[in-house]
């Protein structure tokens, strides 16, 4: 209930952008899991409403202090789920919202943990998420950025002069995801060979079907592997 007496509002619905059919087992064989039949959706949390709770609206209101103006254009929306805050940022202000969370003395998110790619296909205009955890020593604090960029344009600023930390990690992200971070002193693979094709993080990384090496033999994808049913 609110202060007036009046019933809480409805918290916005998520965002779906997918569908999810079964489980496991290839399409037409059988179903070897027991859960062919399920469908989920698949959801993004939406954009939280005031207040947020704990440090979290501190943290909102001091960031929109130091960025001014430009708040607006570089925070796309706030999201506290599950006891976490992640800040999601145009990827041009991307640099700008990193420093000002360091160098601010009422922030001091001094250290940033890496980054995590994640693909979503069903996410039109922006399929490929690059997520920043960041920590203030300082605070005693933890909050995420959050950006995306379409697969069509997978180019997200690097952040490595700011945080030097993230060299390697915005490599393997690279890597394992196709995301370009632009301005990253020698962006090359770090895991796969430096002549393989593709990103096998992605979701829509053919899973099997690729030779293994030193075996002389090669792993089925999934449509045509054997059923047990």
């Amino acid at each position: 209930m609110t202060d007036l007496g009046m019933p809480d509002p409805k918290p916005p619905d998520p965002e779906v952008i997918g569908v999810r059919h079964g489980l496991f087992g290839a399409p037409g064989t059988g179903d070897t899991s027991g859960y062919g039949g399920l469908i989920d959706p698949i959801t993004l949390p939406p954009s939280s409403s005031r207040p947020y709770g704990s440090y979290f609206d501190e943290v909102a209101d001091l960031l929109q202090a130091e960025l001014g103006e430009s708040y607006d254009a570089a925070v796309e929306k706030v999201v506290v789920f599950r006891d976490e805050m992640t800040i999601h940022v145009a990827r041009e202000h991307l640099r700008t919202v990193a420093l000002t969370l360091r160098n601010a003395p009422a922030l001091r998110f001094e250290l940033c943990l890496g980054v995590n790619g994640v693909h979503y296909p069903g996410d039109a205009d922006r399929e490929l998420h690059a997520v920043y955890p960041l920590a203030s020593l300082t605070h005693n604090r933890r909050v995420r950025l959050e950006v995306s960029a379409p697969d069509t344009d997978p180019h997200i600023p690097s952040i490595c002069d700011i945080h030097p930390t993230n060299d390697w990690h915005e490599r393997e992200t690279y890597d394992f995801f196709g995301i370009v971070f632009d301005g990253h002193r020698s962006l090359t693979r770090i895991e796969m060979p430096d002549d393989w094709e593709g990103h096998p993080q992605r979701k829509d990384y053919p899973l099997g079907g690729v030779p293994i090496e030193y075996k002389g033999t090669r792993v089925d994808p999934p449509d045509r592997r054997r059923s047990y049913s």
